[in-house]
């Protein structure tokens, strides 16, 4: 392992996971659950039919990839809480701001990816037409589970940054300050 670089193994799972999140997140956009209105003429009743309930699996399945990928890189830097301190400089500033992002990301993301597999396994099964002019089958919004797919991969690479400054900062040595003199120089007074 090179001075600073990390472990490889740690990077890759941490791409791998996050690469099958995002996938498992694309997978439940296109097999979102879509509505058809249906007509029951002995009680008269009008009601939705519902295709398969696949993406909410997806959604979930998005959610712990993501979750094991954060938790990966969590436990191996100690959530920067604990273990060896970080050096001062700009590693250590790049990896505080990396730290953030990467948080923000991921919690924007899990917001996504679970708030759309909660709506898209809530369906409206029967209603009545009585005063009903516009009627439809509510299903989930377009773009839930992309906007969770993009949050995935901008966590996925605000992580990789972040793990990189980390092994940085805690890999490198404090840099000691050398003075010339140990004297605090005095002017007279005039």
């Amino acid at each position: 392992m090179a001075e600073g670089r990390g472990s490889s193994l740690v990077h890759l799972l941490v791409i791998v996971l996050s690469l099958i999140a995002f996938g498992f997140s694309i997978a439940a956009e296109r097999r979102r659950s879509t509505g058809t209105l249906h007509d029951d003429t002995v009680t008269n009743r009008t009601y939705c039919v519902y295709t398969s309930d696949v993406a909410t699996g997806y959604g979930v399945g998005a959610f712990l990839f993501l979750l094991s990928g954060e938790a990966l890189l969590m436990g191996v830097t100690k959530c920067m809480c604990f273990g060896r301190p970080l050096s001062p400089g700009s590693n250590r500033a790049w990896t505080i701001i990396y730290f953030i992002s990467s948080w923000l990301t991921f919690l924007v993301a899990e917001a996504c990816v679970v708030a759309g597999a909660k709506q898209n396994a809530y369906h409206t099964k029967y209603r009545d037409m009585l005063l009903a002019e516009n009627f439809s089958c509510e299903t989930l919004r377009k773009g839930v589970f992309v906007a969770g797919a993009v949050f995935i991969v901008a966590n996925m690479i605000l992580n990789v940054y972040f793990y990189m400054y980390f092994t940085k900062a805690t890999t490198q040595p404090a840099h000691k300050t050398t003075r010339t003199s140990s004297n605090i120089g005095m002017a007279g007074y005039a």
